[in-house]
């Protein structure tokens, strides 16, 4: 499977399908999205022009039920999820996982805001959305985890590190720095604190 990292938290995973995550900024008609995963309504995550560029006729796009009015303006192929719940549709199954703030504001929990833990040819993928560190999440069981790391927001770098120490993936890839709030440096840093045993990819794309 191969992983890109667009601007923020835009992800793309290609393989016998093309399954994006909160596509951002893409401006390139490209319309060869398989799968289209949205965690929540803020700008970075729910871009319109992002997602009219990426999506063709048969595309399923994933949403939480707070998106189910913006979305149903876009397509008919649509469905709507929830946080703690397991889903099984077409040639994937998945599970959508809390993101929220602890103590900050931007992303209550009554939101009903998520991330998604998607399983693709025996491989486990953590797209974690905009969270903190989370009691909730200190189980999760996933081969490789896109985690934020850029603060004010989300969690921090050291939030991050020591969540995914916490939960040890094979992999890890930082998300949601070097853009809007965060800098490039924080992947490298954040890189320094993780455990030898994981492996960690910084694949963030430079901002066009």
């Amino acid at each position: 499977m191969d992983i890109k990292v667009f601007t923020q938290s835009a992800i793309l995973l290609s393989g016998k399908e093309k399954i994006y995550f909160d596509p951002f900024k893409i401006e390139e008609e490209l319309h060869d999205a398989d799968y289209v995963f949205i965690t929540h309504d803020h700008y970075d995550h729910y871009d319109e022009t992002s997602i009219q560029n990426v999506i063709k006729k048969t595309t399923l796009l994933i949403v939480p039920k707070i998106l189910e009015e913006k979305i149903s303006k876009i397509t008919t192929h649509y469905m709507v999820v929830e946080a703690y719940s397991h889903y099984k549709v077409e040639n994937i199954e998945f599970d959508c996982l809390p993101a929220y703030n602890l103590e900050k504001p931007y992303h209550p929990k009554e939101k009903g805001y998520v991330g998604y833990k998607v399983r693709i040819e025996g491989i486990n993928y953590y797209v974690m959305g905009d969270t903190d560190e989370l009691e909730e999440l200190k189980n999760v069981k996933t081969d490789i985890c896109f985690v934020p790391i850029g603060g004010v927001y989300t969690m921090d770098y050291q939030e991050a590190i020591d969540y995914i120490n916490t939960i040890c993936p094979s992999k890890v890839i930082p998300i949601h720095y070097g853009s809007i709030v965060g800098n490039k440096n924080l992947g490298d840093i954040f890189k320094k604190g993780i455990n030898k045993e994981i492996e960690v990819e910084l694949k963030l794309e430079e901002e066009k």
